[in-house]
């Protein structure tokens, strides 16, 4: 019998936060959704998680792997959760052109957003979409009822606070008799400074609702202001809410499978860690302002501070679906948009397969070969055990 735990062999996330664990656990320093985090990226694969048996069809032998905490902020537990997502996602999806637009907000709202996570992303949220619902629907732009896809990201390169949106958006919707899909020209359907100025007025009015209904922790620094509205529609008002059109793209297929990059990403990768060692931490990013790649280095400490930063609130839905896109107008707007633009919905490969099997799929049966007699296969629960799945 052999017990395996393969690593990628250089500095991992979890070293990192293991070096630095009494500075953070047991400090009162992180709230219980980023301790059950930290935990879980430390004991992931290990023996702590427990394990789960595969045995040779063949000969009978028997190996045993750690099981993985399946974590969402855990950069070891999202490879084949994004592989499964793009892979249904494609079959959802309408065969149209896509525009990929971001929303983001002015910085002196981020503390206000980090006191308030779970209320402040779902008013991002739920702003981002009404505007461009707004801005589709309107008949000077496009006319239609169109919809999105949105995922909420809070990181940027350098692990800094930067909550915004990655949006997905149909280039086309259907028109208000609902008996035509209306394509959108080669530009975005409404000039990017109109979806800004949108965006900006209806996420304040989401805000003075919240602040009117006592729903929010308000900064000590920042009270006077939240505490006189005509101060904060000043501030508000006197910023330029960014709202950029990355790119577009000319089907499905493609658009999904960029965006698969950003849907179960984490706020860092083991493998962009380049090093790490003394009490310091070197890792790769991306400088947008030239587009050149760089290092960063941090202390130990300042690296765990900024990862802990984006550990959403349990159960928070990181990706959402609106208008025409939501998973109440599945079986009623989509199957129209389908049915008008001529083409047939398919089934996802994945659908009815158990983990195991999804495993072989993309991993390749080789890897589950059997290493003692080379030619059977490793399979899961041949011994009868009652572990979970891998």
């Amino acid at each position: 019998m052999e017990t395996v735990n393969r690593r990628n062999g250089g500095a991992e996330l979890s070293d990192i936060l293991g070096s630095e664990k009494k500075k953070f656990l047991g400090t009162g320093r992180l709230c219980p959704d980023q301790v059950k985090a930290y935990n879980d990226i430390l004991e992931c694969r290990t023996a702590s998680m427990g394990s789960h048996t595969l045995t040779c069809d063949g000969c009978g032998h028997i190996r045993v792997s750690y099981n993985s905490c399946r974590n969402r902020h855990c950069p070891k537990c999202q490879y084949v959760k994004q592989l499964v997502w793009v892979e249904k996602l494609k079959c959802r999806m309408l065969p149209v052109r896509y525009f990929h637009v971001v929303f983001t907000i002015p910085e002196f709202l981020k503390p206000l957003f980090y006191l308030n996570q779970r209320e402040c992303y779902g008013m991002l949220f739920a702003a981002s979409a009404l505007a461009v619902k707004k801005a589709a629907s309107n008949p000077t732009f496009l006319g239609v009822d169109g919809g999105c896809l949105s995922v909420l990201h809070t990181w940027g390169q350098a692990l800094n606070y930067h909550p915004h949106i990655h949006m997905l958006i149909p280039a086309g919707g259907l028109d208000p008799d609902q008996m035509e899909w209306v394509a959108a020209n080669k530009k975005f359907f409404v000039p990017v400074k109109a979806l800004s100025k949108i965006f900006r007025g209806v996420f304040m009015e989401k805000l003075f609702q919240a602040l009117g209904a006592d729903l929010l922790r308000i900064p000590e620094k920042h009270k006077g202001m939240y505490a006189a509205p005509e101060l904060l529609k000043k501030e508000a008002y006197s910023k330029m809410w960014h709202v950029y059109i990355k790119k577009t793209f000319k089907g499905a297929n493609q658009a999904v499978g960029y965006l698969g990059r950003y849907t179960h990403r984490v706020a860092i990768s083991n493998s962009r860690i380049l090093a790490f060692g003394d009490g310091t931490v070197k890792f790769r990013w991306k400088d947008y302002r030239d587009g050149k790649s760089k290092t960063m280095e941090l202390p130990g400490a300042e690296f765990t501070r900024r990862f802990m930063q984006h550990i959403l609130p349990s159960g928070f839905y990181k990706i959402r679906y609106y208008g025409i896109m939501s998973s109440a107008n599945s079986k009623t707007k989509m199957d129209d948009c389908f049915r008008l633009l001529n083409v047939a919905r398919f089934i996802s490969f994945y659908q009815g397969l158990s983990t195991y099997e999804i495993l072989e799929e993309i991993l390749g049966r080789d890897l589950f070969m059997c290493g003692d007699c080379g030619t059977g296969r490793m399979v899961y629960g041949l011994a009868g055990e009652k572990g979970r799945d891998p």
